[in-house]
C-alpha cells in the first residue's frame, strides 16, 4: 500500500485494519497464573497445540512466552514477549509481561504500548500487591481493564467477596459477564451471561488442550445442578443490582471492570475471555504526542519503541527493537526517521514476533508490534515517523533502591564485559551509573529490585562470556541531582554522586536519614525524587 496519497479508500483500509487490533496486556501478581494464561489464549485462538497442565509451570511444557532459561528455569517471567494471532477476524496482539515486583520497569514499558489491560486475579488471594502496584500504572493511563478471576478450580475466596475487595480497593464497579457455577474448588462452568446460557466444563487431557464445553439452557442447568445454578444466578444478580448492567462506556471510561471467571491451568473459561477482548475491548485509536495531540490512525506511519532486546535468537545475537505502530501503515524497507536523533534507517529486517519464534512482516498496522532486527541505535522511548514528525511521551525510568559495582572476573575479556554492560544498559534491562573515581572498569548497576541483578550476571555470563562479580553498595535512595553535586558531596559519608548514561546525575544515599542530614547541610543541591512522572531525557 502506497504511503504517499491518503485516498479515501487508503483512509478506509487503515481505519478498518486498526478496528480489527486488540492490543493488550496481562497484569497480575507473581503465580496468579499470568503466563499459563497467555498461553491457554494462544491455545483457544488454535496458533499453538498444547498448553496448561495440572501441577504448575514447573512440570510443563516450556510455555511459548517464556524463552529466556533462567525462565524456564525457575518457572517465572522475566522478559516482556509479544504474541500475535488472529480470532474471529480480530487480530490479538497479547504483550505478556513479567510479574515479579523486580522487574515493574520492564512491565511499565508494556504498558505504555497497549489500548487495554487484563487483571488476573488469584481466586485464593485476591488483590494481592504487584496487582494493585500495576492496577495503578494502569489508572494512569487510562487504560480499560477487563478482570479474570483465576484459579478458581482451586478452593479460594467466596465470589461476591471477591466483588466487594475489587469495588473497594479499585473504585471500579464490577460488571460480570460469566460467573462461576460451584463454589471455588468446585468448578461445574460459568453463567454466560450475555447469552444467558450454561457453559460447563469438562478438563480434557489435563488441561493440555482446549477444554470440552458443552452448553445448556439456564432450565436444563437447573435440573442439572440443582444449588449450584441458583446460587450463582442470585450472586451475579446481587452484584448486577448493586452496580450496574454491563456498559460498555462505562468499561471504557476506566469507571467499571468486566469479571469473568476461569482457570488457565485447565482452559476453563479462556474462551470467553477471548470473546470478550474481540467485542469489547477497544481497538487502535488515535495517540496523544508528547503535546496531547491525539495522532490520527490514518496518519502516515509512526510509532515508538517500548522494549528492546538482544539474544532471542543464540545463533546470530541479534538485537531486537519492538515497535508499537501507532498510525499509518508500516511496510518493511520503508525508510523512517527517529525523532531523538533526526537520523533516518531502513526497516529492511521487519519481524513479526510470536514468544521466541519470529517470521518476516511486510506490513504492520496500528495496534500491531514490530521488532526491527538490528536496529541497534534505537532505545526505549524513541518515536519513529515518516514524512510528518511526531514524538510521543517518553517512558520514564523508575527510582533504583539497590546497587551494585560490577567488575569483571578475567581482566582479559574486559572489551567483552563493557560491551555487555553497554547492551544490557541499553536494553533497559539495569542502569548503569559511572564516576571518574570509580572508573570504567567498575561500573555501578542501579536496580529497581535485585533479582535484575541476577539476570544481568546471567546473561553476562551466557550471553557476553565475560563472567563478573558483583559487590553490594550501602545506598538505598537515589535523587536526581546536578554535576555540582559531585564536588559538594565527594567526602560526605553515607552519600555518593553518579553520572547515569542518559546524562542524569543520581545521588546516592545510604538511608532516608542520610539524606535529610544533607538536605539540612547543603540546602543548596538540586535533589529532586525520582517518580513515575519523571520522563527520562
Amino acid at each position: 500500500m502506497s504511503q504517499d496519497v491518503l485516498t479515501p479508500a487508503r483512509i478506509s483500509a487503515i481505519h478498518k485494519e486498526a478496528g480489527r487490533r486488540r492490543t493488550f496486556a496481562v497484569i497480575s501478581h507473581p503465580d496468579a497464573g499470568k503466563s499459563t494464561l497467555t498461553e491457554a489464549l494462544a491455545l483457544h485462538a488454535k496458533v499453538i497445540g498444547t498448553a496448561g497442565a495440572s501441577s504448575g509451570k514447573a512440570n510443563r511444557k516450556e510455555t511459548v512466552s517464556d524463552w529466556m532459561q533462567m525462565e524456564k528455569d525457575r518457572g517465572i517471567s522475566i522478559s516482556s514477549a509479544a504474541l500475535q494471532f488472529s480470532y474471529r477476524d480480530t487480530v490479538i496482539n497479547l504483550l505478556d509481561t513479567p510479574g515479579h515486583a523486580d522487574f515493574s520497569e520492564d512491565t511499565y514499558r508494556v504498558l505504555a504500548a497497549v489500548d487495554c489491560a487484563v487483571m488476573l486475579v488469584d481466586a485464593a488471594k485476591g488483590l494481592e500487591t504487584q496487582t494493585m502496584k500495576l492496577f495503578e500504572v494502569c489508572k494512569q493511563r487510562n487504560l480499560p481493564i477487563i478482570t479474570v478471576i483465576n484459579k478458581w478450580d482451586r478452593p479460594g475466596l467466596d465470589a461476591l467477596a471477591l466483588m466487594d475487595e475489587i469495588t473497594e480497593r479499585t473504585g471500579l464497579q464490577p460488571m460480570p459477564l460469566t460467573w462461576a457455577v460451584g463454589i471455588s474448588g468446585d468448578f461445574r462452568g460459568v453463567w454466560d451471561l450475555r447469552n444467558d446460557r450454561f457453559a460447563r466444563f469438562q478438563r480434557n487431557n489435563a488441561g493440555a488442550q482446549i477444554a470440552i464445553t458443552e452448553y445448556f439452557t439456564p432450565e436444563e442447568a437447573a435440573e442439572s445442578q440443582g444449588s449450584n445454578w441458583s446460587d450463582a444466578v442470585d450472586e451475579a444478580g446481587l452484584v448486577i443490582e448493586s452496580n450496574l448492567e454491563f456498559d460498555v462506556d462505562a468499561f471504557h471510561a476506566g469507571k467499571a471492570t468486566p469479571i469473568l471467571f476461569s482457570s488457565a491451568a485447565l482452559n476453563f473459561g479462556v474462551k470467553e475471555l477471548l470473546d470478550a477482548l474481540v467485542d469489547f475491548a477497544p481497538p487502535a485509536a488515535p495517540r496523544p504526542d508528547v503535546d496531547g495531540s491525539p495522532r490520527p490512525v490514518e496518519s502516515p506511519f509512526s510509532g515508538f519503541v517500548f522494549k528492546v532486546q538482544a539474544g532471542m535468537n543464540k545463533a546470530h545475537r541479534d538485537h531486537v527493537a519492538f515497535i508499537r505502530v501507532c498510525s499509518g501503515v508500516f511496510e518493511r524497507g520503508m525508510v523512517v526517521t527517529q525523532t531523538r536523533t533526526g537520523k533516518s534507517f531502513a526497516t529492511k529486517y521487519a519481524q513479526q514476533v510470536f514468544g521466541r519464534e519470529r517470521e518476516v512482516i511486510d506490513e504492520a498496522y496500528p495496534g500491531d508490534v514490530v521488532g526491527l532486527v538490528n536496529a541497534s541505535s534505537l532505545r526505549v522511548g524513541d518515536s519513529l515517523f515518516l514524512e510528518e514528525p511526531v514524538e510521543y511521551p517518553a517512558i520514564p525510568l523508575f527510582a533504583p533502591e539497590h546497587f551494585q559495582v560490577a567488575r569483571s572476573k578475567d581482566p582479559s575479556k574486559f572489551k567483552q564485559f563493557r560491551r555487555g554492560i553497554e547492551q544490557l544498559e541499553h536494553e533497559g534491562v539495569i542502569q548503569v551509573l559511572r564516576s571518574d573515581v570509580r572508573g570504567d572498569q567498575a561500573p555501578v548497576l542501579a536496580a529497581v529490585g535485585p533479582m535484575q541483578f541476577e539476570v544481568v550476571e546471567d546473561r553476562m555470563a551466557h550471553d557476553f562470556s565475560a563472567p563478573m562479580r558483583l559487590e553490594r553498595l550501602p545506598y538505598s535512595l537515589a535523587r536526581i541531582s546536578t554535576a555540582e553535586a559531585m564536588p559538594a558531596l565527594a567526602n560526605v559519608p553515607g552519600a555518593e554522586v553518579l553520572l547515569r548514561s542518559d546524562g542524569e546525575y543520581l545521588a546516592l544515599f545510604n538511608d532516608v536519614w542520610a539524606l535529610r542530614r544533607i538536605e539540612k547541610n547543603h540546602s543548596d543541591l538540586t535533589l529532586v525524587p525520582i517518580g513515575t512522572h519523571n520522563p527520562a531525557k
